[in-house]
């Protein structure tokens, strides 16, 4: 949970205003309604949010602030950085997951939310690229624009399935999963021998997977 005082007010008003979308609708709901249900002022809603659109997102802003400032501290490896930033995303979403839950159901039933929720996601993977441009310079671009977007799709893929089926993925399950998702590898040959180099962390199954193809393709 979020120690920021900010942060923790934030919340209340977020589960105060999902809860009222459930059961009264996104549009049938007013800004005022959302206040009175809060304890909080209008005034007072406004200094925190723009409109009622950025309250169904704004346990992702305290999310991607967090996960920024993660990514902005000392790190031996960037790639099990980024790994470690997605695993604080979700360990946030579970602890809030009445919010993601219902949250799920809101945005599902707006399609102007779906499309803002889809921004909201991009903003991730963009966190993950430009983190691992600036430690991984000399790397292939592609090859770190690949390993954000598969990091980030992982994770929403589980997360997705958190809020729809109310499955009890850990972060530890997680940590296996995106433990598996390489970033990169590299083969020499002759004619009797192939030599290949794979990152530590990749499956044996994509090993052999990625072997193969090479053999195919002599």
């Amino acid at each position: 949970m979020p120690t920021d005082a900010s942060a923790r007010f934030r919340l209340v008003v977020v589960a105060e205003a999902l809860r009222l979308f459930a059961e009264k609708g996104y549009e049938a709901t007013s800004v005022d309604e959302i206040a009175e249900a809060a304890g909080i002022s209008r005034r007072t809603f406004f200094r925190q949010f723009r409109a009622k659109e950025d309250v169904v997102f704004a346990d992702h802003e305290i999310l991607l602030s967090q996960a920024a400032d993660f990514l902005a501290g000392e790190h031996d490896d960037p790639w099990d950085a980024v790994r470690e930033a997605a695993v604080l995303i979700f360990d946030g979403f579970s602890n809030w997951r009445d919010i993601t839950q219902r949250r799920y159901g809101v945005v599902h039933e707006v399609p102007a939310l779906r499309d803002r929720e889809i921004v909201t996601i991009f903003r991730y993977e963009r966190l993950f690229t430009d983190y691992l441009r600036r430690s991984l310079p000399d790397e292939p671009d592609l090859v770190l624009v690949q390993f954000a977007a598969t990091v980030t799709a992982t994770h929403n893929y589980l997360l997705r399935r958190m809020a729809r089926d109310g499955s009890r993925t850990t972060t530890r399950e997680l940590r296996d999963v995106l433990g598996s998702i390489g970033h990169g590898w590299r083969t020499a040959s002759d004619d009797n021998m192939v030599v290949a180099v794979f990152p530590r962390d990749m499956s044996s199954r994509r090993v052999a997977e990625l072997v193969q193809r090479k053999l195919d393709a002599q």
